[in-house]
């Protein structure tokens, strides 16, 4: 288990023994502020990981709430068992069976809300003083797959020049290590979307129409057991240029997941 402690932001994180492909090293936890202490995503119900949240929010003065970036299980699974000793504290997140439901703009506790539809379609990342909180919508390392939504990969682009005119000091990220070049990292992830945008076109351009000679175009640099996540991000990429009259006839749509 890892523990970052970002001490000029009055924020400590905790990394789940949870590691797989698509959780790096493990789902971080953030534990924000002190007396009381709010966390952001839980985590997976494991013991070991609840039990080093509970010790570091009785050391910050107790729970004000819970909140969630996403619904996904290994950033909320953890819920319950931490409510379990806390029963007391609110849940808030954008969607689901909550104390406070969470919209652009909106407040909890210390937590500030910025709507980042993309990896999922009720994502928001929390801006805690000049730290960013971001989930999945900007790992420590990689790059996220994007879910396909009505407006998502816009939105998600939208999300992160938001973000970045935040200028924030430190980005706390659901996986992988807290990034202290915030807007180098923002500035990589923009760019590296529309790169994948630009390398979709070109493969349409080129008369490509099949969802696997798209992603062997576009997505050559994927390695094979991303293939799934990257078809998912195919289609909402596709979304995108057809929401923008940019799509040409007789694309392959990938099946629905």
């Amino acid at each position: 288990m890892s523990i970052y402690r970002l001490t000029d932001f009055g924020i400590v994180g905790i990394r789940a023994e949870n590691p797989s492909l698509f959780t790096l090293t493990g789902t971080n936890s953030w534990v924000v502020g002190r007396d009381p202490a709010y966390v952001v995503d839980p985590g997976p119900a494991l013991e070991a990981h609840i039990d080093a949240l509970q010790a570091e929010v009785e050391l910050g003065g107790g729970l004000g709430g819970v909140a969630l970036t996403h619904d996904h299980a290994d950033h909320a699974e953890g819920v319950t068992m931490l409510r379990r000793r806390f029963p007391d504290a609110p849940l808030a997140a954008a969607r689901g069976e909550v104390d406070v439901t969470l919209s652009d703009g909106g407040h909890f506790g210390p937590l500030r809300t910025l709507a980042a539809p993309g990896h999922a379609p009720d994502h928001v990342i929390f801006l805690a003083g000049s730290a960013a909180l971001t989930g999945d919508a900007v790992l420590g390392e990689g790059s996220v797959f994007i879910h396909p939504d009505p407006g998502a990969l816009a939105g998600y682009l939208d999300a992160l020049r938001a973000l970045k005119q935040w200028k924030p000091g430190v980005l706390c990220p659901g996986h992988g290590p807290p990034v202290h070049n915030a807007v180098e990292k923002l500035d990589e992830y923009i760019s590296h979307r529309l790169e994948r945008e630009q390398r979709l076109l070109r493969a349409l351009e080129a008369g490509r129409r099949g969802v696997d000679e798209l992603l062997d175009d576009a997505w050559a640099d994927v390695p094979e057991q991303l293939r799934p996540a990257a078809t998912v991000t195919l289609a909402a990429h596709l979304d995108k240029l057809a929401e923008e009259g940019r799509l040409p006839d007789g694309v392959e749509r990938p099946h629905p997941w």
